[in-house]
């Protein structure tokens, strides 16, 4: 054990040793014999007065406790020192929980956050209400019910904006430790993020309904073609060459539909978290362009691209942003293809009220039929179509603008549609800028 650990249990109650306290009763009694001789020979000398109150002093000053910083931490003793720095350890802990937690005191005042917390919540001020940064009735209720019984409870918090998103809040009761220990009563809040398992429950849910409505008539078709083979056409080489390419139509169309479904949910259960990689939107225009110029020319569609000379970055996703340029270009060749041309612009434009920064926009335009203003909220709708028969003609699975929509949500863009009967469709995508170097 140290000297520092060992010196208090040298001392008294009060902080003095014994030697010393021997030193104070030494001078008392010297004192008060010079007093009695005085008094003896009946002449008070005030010398001899001064020379005792002096002894008195020197004895108290000498024999008493020893002060300052050494004394103190003498007193408080390794426990004490311990508890003073446990505060820092505390804030280590709470930095690094990857989850939000937020500590308010007994009048729901925001008392310390992690850095995940105010991420979520970007109001949050310590020594302001916690309802200044989070309007949830039912969080703000459940702190009330944990202070009032002391029983913790898990309560549910959600968000929309910027995306959906949903919570479990964790509430408990923070009380003084019987131990000692300074700590400040009050509530912590532990947020758990379900949006995840929430949008795996859906995802699996909507794949269900989707898959088993769509999927069956390609496979009444497939079953009916089937058994026409194994019954009388079973040696009618020509009935069997047709059927057998029908039946091939119909499996490559449950396949794009499967494709789709599966594509669409990978989206969506990333579309809570943003992509942080810079891409080259302009490279990617022009790869699809390329590679989708064939398939237009062979239903006599010119596309005509208007590209930045230079790279125009975004942070997003190759591979998803591939996606949705091909989806646009496909369809306004596939549904505009009686107006023979398709416009694909890409253009780098300053965004309004924000100085200092910009974003792209992408437009696809046809000049076929156009769209009823009143089928133009639903498009991007699953499965939703404006011609089931002509979709199904085409090869399309009703998910194709889906997926551009959940796309372009993930990417913080916004996809507007804009189109008049007779006069083609514009569909134009929006998407920030990433900084460039």
């Amino acid at each position: 054990m140290s000297d520092l650990e060992e010196s208090p249990s040298k001392e008294g109650p009060e902080g003095t040793n014994p030697a010393r306290l021997g030193a104070i009763r030494g001078a008392v009694v010297a004192s008060i014999l010079m007093l009695v001789i005085i008094a003896v020979r009946g002449h008070w000398d005030i010398w001899l007065l001064a020379g005792a109150a002096f002894t008195i002093a020197l004895g108290a000053l000498v024999g008493g406790p020893r002060r300052g910083l050494r004394s103190g931490l003498l007193r408080a003793g390794p426990r004490q020192l311990k508890e003073n720095r446990r505060p820092g350890v505390a804030d280590a802990l709470l930095a690094h929980i990857p989850d939000p937690v937020i500590l308010v005191d007994r009048r729901a005042l925001v008392v310390e956050a992690n850095a995940a917390a105010r991420v979520l919540l970007p109001g949050l001020k310590n020594g302001h209400p916690l309802s200044f940064a989070l309007r949830s009735p039912d969080v703000l209720d459940g702190i009330d019910e944990v202070l009032s019984s002391g029983v913790p409870l898990k309560v549910e918090y959600s968000e929309r904006v910027p995306t959906e998103r949903t919570f479990e809040v964790h509430i408990g009761l923070l009380q003084p430790d019987a131990s000692g220990v300074e700590v400040l009563s009050g509530v912590v809040l532990f947020f758990r993020d379900l949006t995840s398992a929430r949008r795996l429950e859906a995802m699996r849910a909507d794949f269900v309904a989707n898959a088993s409505h769509e999927l069956r008539t390609p496979l009444a078709s497939l079953l009916g073609f089937i058994e026409t083979l194994q019954g009388p056409a079973r040696n009618d080489a020509k009935a069997r060459e047709r059927f057998l390419d029908i039946m091939r139509g119909q499996a490559q169309r449950m396949k794009r539909l499967i494709d789709d479904l599966l594509s669409l949910s990978r989206i969506e259960m990333r579309a809570h978290v943003p992509p942080t990689e810079p891409v080259d939107l302009t490279s990617i225009a022009r790869q699809m362009v390329e590679t989708l110029t064939p398939l237009a020319r062979d239903r006599g569609v010119v596309i005509q691209a208007t590209l930045p000379d230079g790279p125009l970055p975004v942070l997003g996703d190759r591979d998803e942003l591939l996606r949705v340029i091909e989806n646009l270009i496909e369809n306004a060749v596939k549904y505009g293809e009686s107006g023979g041309k398709v416009e694909v612009e890409l253009a780098s434009v300053p965004t309004p009220g924000d100085q200092g920064s910009s974003q792209a926009i992408l437009a696809v335009q046809d000049y076929g039929p156009g769209i009823a203003p009143e089928y133009l909220p639903r498009l991007t709708e699953r499965f939703y179509r404006v011609d089931v028969a002509e979709s199904r003609d085409k090869g399309g699975t009703g998910l194709g603008l889906a997926i551009v929509k959940h796309i372009v949500n993930r990417h913080r863009g916004h996809l507007d549609i804009a189109s008049e009967p007779g006069r083609g469709a514009r569909f134009t995508v929006t998407l920030p800028e990433a900084q460039r170097a």
